[in-house]
């Protein structure tokens, strides 16, 4: 029920950012946040209503956040709306349809990728020592920490894109390369803080979760560190593909969407296991991460040089 209001509210929250208004954008997504975390224990505790109560305070919050952001809409900055704004224009869909499949493609690649993974885990845990049950069970909290690590990275990257995209547009490239080099640098910092706790200090994240012992905490902390060992590339990855996607450069963005979920995941899910059993489904992650930051690498590195010879062009002109 809640679907509608959850949609609309992030298609204007993301219009609500580009208006040059980030704050309110941020505050619209935290009261749907708060309503939900404040409602959830007491529908669930106090009305004793179980899951069905949880369900009605994640819906209270997403309408909330539809409320917050459907007020905006007559403060637009930037924009006026009128009722032509409002019929659909076949050239401006399809340009919103081009620029958005990168991100379409993370978020279903990532659903494809858990399916996969899960029937591997189930096929060859079942003959391991571990069983079926356990490979599931930690690897799906190590999915869920990796998830929580790429919505931080992908707020690093999203945060600059405005940025990104106006400069570009308006051949600023200078500040262009300076807020990718921010961007860079701080998903960065967080990938590397993410990789010291998943390979130091596993046990910290997974005690989270439920206290277990033996076999389990044993996979759990091999989960972490096999699957996750190449995470402080993931910033890179992410920065790059948001990067060519507010720079116009829709088909580059979806490849390295595509490259790591599918293009280099699937295939080494399917190999790997045959060889190492179980553990070969834990290398697909550092295997899928490795490749796919030496194809982000190539072309951010064509894209950094071009802005340089833009910006030296530039130069030259005014002169």
């Amino acid at each position: 029920m809640g679907l509608p209001f959850m949609t609309i509210s992030a298609a204007i929250n993301s219009m609500i950012r580009a208006d040059g208004s980030p704050r309110y954008a941020m505050g619209s997504m935290v009261v749907g946040a708060l309503i939900n975390v404040v409602l959830d224990p007491v529908f669930i505790f106090v009305f004793d209503m179980g899951v069905k109560g949880a369900a009605i305070a994640t819906v209270l919050g997403q309408v909330a956040s539809f409320l917050v952001s459907v007020v905006y809409l007559p403060r637009f900055k930037t924009v006026k709306l009128e009722k032509s704004a409002f019929v659909p224009n076949g050239k401006t869909c399809g340009n919103i349809l081009v620029f958005g499949l990168s991100s379409f493609i993370t978020q279903f690649a990532i659903t494809i990728v858990m399916a996969l993974t899960n029937n591997l885990l189930a096929v060859y845990g079942a003959t391991s020592i571990y069983g079926a049950e356990i490979p599931l069970t930690a690897t799906g909290i190590v999915m869920k920490v990796n998830q929580i690590m790429i919505a931080i990275l992908l707020g690093i990257a999203t945060g600059t894109q405005p940025i990104i995209g106006f400069n570009y547009g308006a051949r600023n490239y200078n500040r262009v390369r300076t807020a990718m080099e921010i961007s860079l640098i701080a998903s960065e910092v967080v990938s590397v803080v993410g990789f010291l706790i998943f390979q130091f200090a596993p046990m910290s994240v997974v005690s989270l979760f439920g206290a277990e012992e033996g076999l389990y905490n044993e996979f759990a902390v091999m989960a972490f560190r096999i699957f996750l060992m190449l995470c402080p590339l993931t910033g890179f990855q992410t920065v790059a593909a948001v990067y060519l996607q507010a720079v116009g450069k829709p088909v580059k963005s979806a490849i390295l969407s595509l490259a790591r979920q599918i293009i280099f995941f699937i295939p080494a899910a399917l190999i790997l296991p045959r060889f190492l059993g179980v553990e070969g489904v834990l290398w697909t992650g550092p295997v899928a991460d490795g490749l796919a930051f030496l194809l982000s690498l190539v072309f951010l590195a064509g894209e950094r040089s071009h802005l340089q010879r833009s910006h030296r062009a530039q130069e030259a002109g005014l002169n």
